[in-house]
């Protein structure tokens, strides 16, 4: 019932940017917070910013603060994370997922299938 897609991923030289779009269709009124995540081959998921339901509210894993910004359109019904100084350490699969229950709670419900990141040195 509830369907994301992330877009925006690619192949991009050190201290290049990206942006990468997650639109959200199905039961998504009311809106819910939402967050960016990543995972690179031999490490663990990590989560790399996330956003409130009204986008008043913002946080960036220690990783990426200064060179991300996340960010929301409801009306699209679209999130986005802007990176920017990518780094080859910011190689993976970005995913983003919908936290329904709010960031305190931090359970994330639903999730997309994944744009790829590769950072060339």
């Amino acid at each position: 019932q509830v369907q994301l897609v992330e877009s925006g991923g690619g192949l991009v030289q050190a201290g290049g940017s990206l942006r990468l779009s997650c639109v959200a269709s199905g039961r998504t009124i009311p809106t819910y917070a939402m967050g960016w995540f990543r995972q690179a081959p031999g490490k663990e998921r990590e989560r790399v910013a996330a956003i409130s339901r009204s986008g008043d509210n913002t946080y960036y894993a220690d990783s990426v603060k200064g060179r991300s910004t996340i960010s929301r359109d409801n009306a699209k019904n679209t999130v986005y994370l802007q990176m920017n100084s990518l780094k080859p350490e910011d190689t993976a699969v970005y995913y983003c997922a919908l936290a329904p229950a709010g960031l305190l709670v931090g359970r994330y419900d639903y999730w997309g299938q994944g744009t790829q990141v590769t950072v060339s040195s």
